[in-house]
């Protein structure tokens, strides 16, 4: 698929690179010449220097033949002028990341209006992440299929805990919940476990099930940690804004503590039923007084990743609430010792996921019926939601007798809004939801996962 992405930046430049090794013809646009040299050094990808808003340099891209333009400037209104020309110059698809809170509203007016496919707002995914995340505290991460109906949650094994050498045929009997280990990270390798794999302690689990049941399995665990019921915020951007109204519509307190007077007071009328308090939140005194060792819920949105990072180390010497970190740049996240951290929410991660989404549903070209993507493992494997079309292949066999290929696991299925574990005599159905994990960047249709698709 012949595509454009416009800015190259951190999301820009992350996407290029993915979609790259997913086999699609990548031409990246930047009209800073230090950042185009370094995509044009680091990824196989064509490298245009110029604006992206200029018709003669989307021309020179290959605006008119292009499936798809994603439109990834830190402007708003330069992504959506770039989106528009793009569309002009006879692009089919255009993604555009918006970021304004005033646009929040108003995306399907702009969808409409602008003729964008997809808009993209990385602060606002950023913020429903975290509050999935402080939603259900006993996991490090969280993520969500059909709606919530099905969940899959990220938990480090602790040495000598309950769970450290329980083999995974154990773990119903053992922890009396409907839940299925669908991936284990252990020394940086993804393994797609069966039933004879043995947890140890420092893997990294994804298990799969339903709110209730993996609630009954942290707590037979010993895992479990108390729901949050009053957060502590540090920085008013964006962000902060976003989350602060999603914790709020779920009965949640929230405390801010922004340095800047002008934004308190902003943040005042955006946000009014929230604490705003006017103290540099990285300062222990600042935190101290206003309650940090109370919190149920921690989270670090400064600007700066090494405040986020220090702030989060001593927020642990302070509370036993859920800790939860933003990082912008991603190789500040591959040095830390995720142990001494609960949770860690890179915003650039969640937008290339959620476009890599998109792009691999248009890729099949009689009408792919993916839904949800996720990226488990840093990157190593996917778990991947299908809406299963009557004509699919898979449909009335057992899953025992699947020619499924390798490390392809059926997680669950979603049927009339009730989840499924399935086992061997497990069919599969027309309009179920199917959740695959399997190995990262191939998978594009339900069928796909049996051998000889």
């Amino acid at each position: 698929m012949k595509i454009i992405i416009a800015g190259a930046g951190r999301i820009g430049s992350s996407l290029a690179e993915v979609l790259s090794k997913e086999g699609h013809d990548i031409t990246v646009i930047d009209r800073d010449e230090e950042t185009i040299s370094h995509v044009s050094n680091d990824i196989d990808v064509i490298c245009l220097e110029g604006s992206a808003t200029n018709p003669d340099v989307l021309t020179e891209a290959g605006a008119k033949n292009a499936e798809l333009l994603i439109a990834a400037t830190e402007q708003d209104e330069v992504n959506m002028v770039c989106g528009i020309s793009a569309r002009k110059l006879g692009t089919k698809h255009v993604v555009a990341r918006v970021r304004d809170t005033e646009y929040l509203g108003k995306t399907e007016f702009l969808r409409e209006a602008l003729g964008i496919s997809l808009l993209v707002n990385p602060e606002y995914e950023c913020a429903k992440e975290i509050s999935r995340i402080l939603r259900f505290p006993s996991a490090a991460r969280i993520d969500a299929f059909s709606k919530g109906s099905l969940e899959i949650v990220e938990h480090r094994v602790a040495p000598g805990g309950s769970l450290d050498g329980v083999p995974l045929r154990d773990f119903q009997r053992t922890f009396g919940a409907k839940v299925l280990v669908s991936l284990a990270e252990r020394e940086g390798e993804a393994i797609i476990p069966k039933g004879d794999f043995t947890v140890k302690g420092g893997d990294v689990l994804s298990i799969t099930g339903i709110s209730k049941e993996l609630r009954k399995f942290f707590m037979a665990a010993g895992a479990y940690k108390r729901p949050v019921k009053n957060v502590m915020i540090t920085g008013g951007g964006r962000t902060s804004v976003y989350l602060t109204r999603i914790l709020e519509e779920n009965g949640i307190s929230v405390t801010v503590i922004e340095e800047d007077r002008k934004r308190c007071e902003e943040l005042c009328e955006l946000i009014p039923e929230a604490r705003i308090i006017c103290g540099k939140a990285s300062r222990s005194d600042v935190l101290l007084e206003e309650g940090i060792r109370s919190a149920d819920g921690f989270v670090t949105l400064f600007g700066d990743d090494g405040d986020n990072i220090i702030t989060s180390i001593y927020a642990r010497h302070c509370t036993d609430g859920k800790i939860v970190t933003r990082i912008n740049h991603e190789h500040f996240a591959e040095i830390l010792d995720n142990k001494e951290f609960d949770s860690i929410v890179i915003p650039k991660k969640i937008i290339v996921q959620q476009i890599t989404r998109y792009v691999r549903a248009m890729s099949n070209s009689v009408g792919s019926s993916m839904e949800t993507l996720y990226k488990l493992a840093d990157g190593k494997a996917e778990a991947l939601e299908f809406k299963i079309n009557p004509d699919a292949k898979c449909i009335g066999i057992p899953i025992r007798d699947l020619q499924l290929k390798p490390n392809v696991l059926i997680a669950a299925l979603i049927r009339n809004g009730k989840s499924i574990i399935p086992d061997g005599s497990t069919e599969i159905k027309p309009d179920d939801h199917a959740v695959i994990v399997t190995e990262a960047g191939w998978l594009e249709t339900i069928d796909g996962i049996m051998k000889g698709a």
